[in-house]
């Protein structure tokens, strides 16, 4: 197990002054909110990624908005073409299942992916973190590099996962989930050999209130890319699929330096 150390404890490397990005898991289907997907071609919101395919919302005709679909959408395919256009990167959504899912289910999506939505990478949710599962997902991103070239591969672990990870992604996206746990999170030791653009914190349910405490925690623990939402998911709601309440004041706090 990696070493973790307490929660308010500070990191023996200094926190790093890069400004923190957005990596943003995805909202509803574009025609049901068209603004969310809008308001990531502003010139002044520093977008790393954004993933296509995720979320549960019902898509235009009653299908689900997860996966790449059985055809190309076209609401999709403007969303994600306006977003290249503005230097984003798009990244379609594959559900690992935590090892469980057969590679050719997995494959099949991405290359829809990359042929409907030219999609520059995939975030692979779902994706283990234990040693043993370490040489399956070593197969899974190498076929996908196989795929497409310099592909940029996000792994949605949720959690700190073995060191060897960090290896085969271009980011690791090592907490996913609500505000009450994050507060209290603790860092493995072994993530400050890395940058923190290496790292991406996915936090629902923060108020307002605590939001600079939250942005403060993430660069204690070396995330350089983060999405923070005061959205929960009570009542099986999808905590991703609007914007923010405070959308505008973590844009305006996410630039360089909220400093000790």
């Amino acid at each position: 197990m990696s070493h973790l150390s307490p929660p308010g404890q500070r990191r023996s490397r200094a926190v790093r002054e890069a400004p923190l990005r957005f990596g943003v898991p995805g909202f509803a289907h574009p025609l049901l909110a068209p603004a969310e997907w809008g308001e990531l071609l502003r010139t002044d919101v520093p977008v790393e990624w954004v993933v296509l395919g995720s979320g549960a919302m019902a898509a235009p005709g009653g299908a689900t908005s997860g996966g790449p679909g059985d055809r190309p959408d076209p609401y999709r395919v403007a969303a994600a073409a306006r977003l290249r256009e503005a230097g984003i990167r798009v990244l379609g959504h594959l559900d690992l299942r935590f090892g469980e899912r057969p590679l050719g289910e997995v494959l099949s999506e991405a290359q829809r992916y990359l042929n409907w939505y030219k999609a520059d990478g995939f975030a692979l949710d779902a994706t283990p973190a234990d040693p043993a599962a370490l040489p399956g997902t070593r197969r899974t991103v190498a076929s996908l590099r196989t795929m497409l070239d310099r592909a940029y591969v996000v792994l949605v672990h949720g959690t700190y996962p073995s060191p060897g990870y960090a290896d085969l992604a271009d980011q690791l996206v090592t907490f996913y989930g609500p505000w009450s746990a994050y507060r209290w999170s603790q860092v493995a030791e072994w993530t400050a050999d890395f940058p923190a653009a290496r790292f991406c914190h996915l936090v629902h349910g923060v108020p307002r209130a605590h939001l600079d405490e939250a942005l403060r925690l993430a660069r204690w623990q070396g995330a350089g890319t983060i999405y923070f939402t005061d959205r929960t998911d009570r009542d099986e709601a999808d905590p991703w699929e609007v914007m923010p309440g405070y959308w505008d004041e973590i844009v305006s706090r996410i630039g360089p330096g909220v400093s000790e």
